[in-house]
C-alpha cells in the first residue's frame, strides 16, 4: 500500500490527465510554495500550454473541475497563470497518519527494482594515522549505505585500503636501514618469518615520516625505495611478510577509529587485492588496441571532447602500476565478483578529474558496460579561518584527536553523575552525543560544500545540531512516559488545530524526503528534514497538551502523533548513522 500523501495526490492527477488526454508526465504535484494558501500545487498546465496550444489557465481549470468532487480535497483553485492549488481535508490527513503510524516503515516505499550497489568511501593508508580528511568520506558513505539499504537495495561497502604503493617500499627500506640483520631482508629466505608485529601503529607512522624525509633529500634513498616496492609487489617473501605486519597494525588502528564513528565496511580490500587484475587490464587495453607507449609509460588516450582530458597512465616508465590502473582493476573486480549495478565513490572533490578519466577508460575497456559509475565529491572541513582544519601548531588534525577534543567539549554539557546512571552510562551518553554532533555538523551541509568545524557550537542542545535532534527524541520519550503514567492510551488520530495539521503534513513528507536523499545521494536532505520535523513537533506540543487535553480521544490522538514523530526522528538519525539516547542529561551550565 502506498501511504505517501504526495504519491496519492499524484495518482489522482494522473487519472485526470489520462481522462483528459493530457501527457501524464506533467501530472506531478509538489509541496506548495505558499503553504499559507494550500498544501500542494501542480504546475503541469503551464508546461502543457505549448503542446496543447491553449491558455494554461483554461487547461488548469478543466483539471480542477475534475477534482472538485474528490472527497479527500477540501479546496482546489487555479491561481496566477495556471497554478493548481490543493488543500486537503483534515479527515484525509488524519486517516493517512493512522495508516502511517501502523506501518513499520512509516509509509516509506522501496525501490521497484533493487540494485547491487558498491560504495567506496574509505581510502585510509597503511602507516598513516587517519586525519580530518578521512572524516567526510566515512560519515557520508555510511549514511548513503544506510539510506540505500533502507530503500531496498543490496549494498556492499568497501574501505579500499591504500596498501600497495611506493610508501610501502619507503617504509620497508627505512626498516632495513635500521635492522639489516632482520630475516625479512634475506633474499634467500622464503619462510620462517616472525609472526609477531615488530611495530605498533604510532611507530609505523613515525617510520613513514622519516622515510619520506629521506627520500625527498636523497636520490639514492628514492631509488632504493622504488626497487623494494617493485620487489615486494612481485612477491619477495620477506618484504611481503613485513608488509603484512605493517598492514595488519594499520588496519587495526583504522578499525578502532571507524568503530568510534560507528562506520561499517563489509569488505576490507586494498590496492594490493587489485594488483593481479591490473595485469588483466593491460592485456584488455592491448587487445582492444587502445594501449599506447608514451615516454616509456603505458597509457590510454581518452576520446576528444569539448573538455580535453589528460590520458590515463596505467603503467609508469619504471613498470609500476598507477592509482588509475588500480582503480580501473577494482572496477572490473566489483563488476565481475560483486555483480555491481552501481559503484559509488565518495572522495575529495579535488579527485573529480581522476574519476572522470577512470570511468571513461573503464567504459572504453568494456569492463563495466552496464554499471553506473558515480563520483560524489565533497568539500573540505575548515577551521574558523575558513582554511582546512588543523591542530594548534598548524599540523593536519588527527581524526582520533578530533574525536577526543570533541568529547572534552561535550563532557562540559553533561553532568559527571546523575541518579540512576552509572559512570559507564554517562560515558556512553557522552560518546553518543559527541559522534552525533560530529556527524550531524558534517551532513547538515551540502556534500560538495566545505564547512567550518566549530568546537564551540557543534554540540549545542539548541539550533541545527545533532544534540538538538537527540534531545527532541529524549523529550518525547519523557512525554510518552508521563502520558502512560496518566493512563492515556493511543487512539484514532484527529486534527483539531493548526499545529496538529502542520505536524501531520510535515510527517507526510517523509517518503518523498527519503527517496530524494536516495536519488540525490545527499544525506543533508535527511538532516534538514529531521531538524524541521523536530521544530514542528515543538510548535505542536506547545499548543497541544496531551495530559491536559480536552477529551481522552484527543489525548490519545496526540500521544500517537508524539510517538510517531519520535520513531521517525529515530529513523532519520539512524539513516545518518547517529544514535538516539533514551534520555539526555544536561549539566547546570548547559541547562542555563
Amino acid at each position: 500500500m502506498d501511504l505517501s500523501v504526495e504519491n496519492i495526490i499524484n495518482k489522482k492527477f494522473e487519472t485526470i490527465f489520462d481522462k483528459l488526454g493530457l501527457d501524464k508526465k506533467f501530472a506531478a504535484v509538489k509541496n506548495s510554495d505558499r503553504p499559507d494558501l494550500s498544501d500542494f500545487q501542480c504546475n503541469g498546465a503551464l508546461a502543457l500550454a505549448k503542446s496543447e496550444r491553449k491558455n494554461p489557465r483554461e487547461i488548469a481549470q478543466k483539471i480542477a473541475e475534475q477534482l472538485e468532487q474528490d472527497n479527500d480535497i477540501e479546496k482546489i483553485s487555479v491561481d496566477g497563470p495556471g497554478f493548481i492549488n490543493i488543500t486537503l481535508k483534515n479527515e484525509f490527513i488524519a486517516r493517512n497518519m493512522d495508516e502511517v503510524a501502523a506501518d513499520e516503515r512509516f509509509g516509506c516505499a522501496k525501490v521497484s527494482q533493487p540494485q547491487n550497489i558498491v560504495i567506496d568511501s574509505g581510502g585510509p593508508n597503511v602507516a598513516k594515522l587517519m586525519h580530518i580528511g578521512h572524516l567526510r568520506p566515512a560519515v557520508i558513505g555510511e549514511s548513503i549505505r544506510r539510506i540505500e539499504k533502507f530503500v531496498g537495495n543490496k549494498v556492499i561497502s568497501d574501505v579500499h585500503f591504500g596498501d600497495w604503493g611506493t610508501p610501502m617500499g619507503m617504509i620497508i627500506s627505512e626498516i632495513e636501514n635500521l635492522h639489516p640483520d632482520w630475516p625479512y631482508f634475506d633474499d634467500a629466505r622464503t619462510d620462517g618469518f616472525p609472526s609477531e608485529h615488530p611495530y605498533d601503529v604510532n611507530e609505523v607512522t613515525e617510520l613513514y615520516k622519516k622515510a619520506s624525509a629521506h627520500c625527498k633529500e636523497d636520490e639514492a634513498a628514492r631509488e632504493k625505495a622504488r626497487i623494494i616496492t617493485a620487489k615486494f609487489q612481485d612477491g619477495h617473501p620477506g618484504y611481503r611478510a613485513l608488509w603484512k605486519h605493517l598492514r595488519d597494525v594499520s588496519v587495526d588502528a583504522v578499525k578502532e577509529v571507524y568503530g568510534e564513528l560507528d562506520v561499517n565496511f563489509d569488505l576490507w580490500l586494498g590496492e594490493s587485492d587489485a594488483h593481479e587484475t591490473c595485469k588483466e587490464i593491460m592485456k584488455i587495453a592491448k587487445d582492444k588496441g587502445i594501449l599506447e607507449k608514451d615516454e616509456g609509460a603505458e597509457i590510454i588516450r581518452l576520446e576528444e571532447s569539448n573538455k580535453p582530458k589528460p590520458p590515463v597512465i596505467l603503467e609508469k616508465s619504471d613498470g609500476g602500476f598507477t592509482y588509475a590502473a588500480t582503480d580501473i582493476a577494482t572496477i572490473k573486480m566489483r563488476c565481475d565478483d560483486l555483480k555491481a549495478d552501481e559503484i559509488i565513490y565518495v572522495t575529495d572533490l579535488r579527485q573529480s578529474l581522476h574519476f572522470e578519466q577512470v570511468f571513461e577508460a573503464s567504459k572504453m575497456l568494456g569492463i563495466c558496460p552496464d554499471t553506473k559509475l558515480v563520483h560524489i565529491g565533497f568539500g573540505t572541513v575548515n577551521g574558523k579561518d575558513g582554511k582546512p582544519f588543523k591542530t594548534r601548531d598548524g599540523g593536519v588534525m588527527n581524526l582520533a584527536d578530533l574525536i577526543a577534543l570533541s568529547k572534552e567539549t561535550v563532557r562540559k554539557s553533561v553532568p559527571e553523575s546523575a541518579p540512576g546512571y552509572s559512570k559507564e552510562d554517562i560515558a556512553k551518553l557522552v560518546d553518543d552525543i559527541t559522534i552525533g554532533a560530529i556527524k550531524f555538523q558534517d551532513m547538515k551541509n551540502n556534500i560538495a560544500s566545505g564547512y567550518v568545524f566549530d568546537l564551540e557550537d557543534f554540540a549545542k542542545f539548541d539550533g541545527k545540531t545533532g544534540p538538538y535532534i537527540q534531545y527532541a527524541i529524549a523529550r518525547i520519550n519523557s512525554i510518552i512516559r508521563k502520558a502512560q503514567e496518566s493512563n492515556i492510551k493511543e487512539s484514532k488520530i484527529v486534527i483539531s488545530n493548526e499545529e496538529e495539521r502542520n505536524l501531520a503534513l510535515k510527517i507526510a513528507q517523509l517518503n518523498a524526503t527519503v527517496m530524494r536523499a536516495h536519488n540525490d545521494k545527499e544525506p543533508g536532505i535527511i538532516a534538514d528534514y529531521a531538524y524541521t520535523l523536530a521544530q514542528s513537533f515543538s510548535s505542536f506540543y506547545n499548543a497541544s497538551s496531551i495530559v491536559n487535553a480536552e477529551t481522552a480521544d484527543l489525548a490519545g490522538s496526540r500521544l500517537k502523533l508524539a510517538r510517531l514523530v519520535r520513531d521517525i526522528l529515530k529513523l532519520q538519525l539512524y539513516l545518518l548513522g547517529i544514535a538516539s539516547p533514551e534520555a539526555m542529561l544536561k549539566s547546570q551550565e548547559a541547562a542555563a
